[in-house]
């Protein structure tokens, strides 16, 4: 299983950008997806994630300084989850990363990305103040 984010960009403050994660290979075998991100000298943190479950498709979670202002989506045809981020803030500043949970998993997590077995390499997002 390969992830590819791409959509990463520099924008302004109040802005909006949409990040895609695209999956190929095993794409079948992915129980959730999840987006992360690291700033420089900071831990990396969940931002957002859902689950591909039959029995929970398409359940998501968020984290709280996210809340009200990401949106997760996906697109099952293609492969890829979405990312929308409006009213970005310049504390959104990071590397975002999907990651995918190939093990059966109850739902998806934003809190441990141990249980995230494949990673991408990230795209930059940068907002001005």
């Amino acid at each position: 299983l390969q992830l590819v984010e791409s959509g990463g960009g520099l924008v302004q403050s109040g802005g909006s950008l949409r990040l895609s994660c695209a999956a190929s290979g095993r794409t079948s075998d992915y129980y959730a997806i999840g987006w992360f991100r690291q700033a420089p000298g900071k831990e990396r943190e969940g931002v957002s994630c859902i689950s591909s479950m039959s029995s929970r498709r398409g359940s998501t979670n968020y984290a709280d300084s996210v809340k009200g202002r990401f949106t997760i989506s996906r697109d099952a045809a293609k492969n890829t989850v979405f990312l929308q981020m409006n009213s970005l803030k310049p504390e959104d500043t990071a590397v975002y990363y999907c990651a995918a949970i190939i093990r059966p998993y109850p739902g998806c997590t934003v809190v441990a990305d141990s249980a995230y077995q494949y990673w991408g390499q990230g795209t930059q997002v940068t907002v001005s103040s």
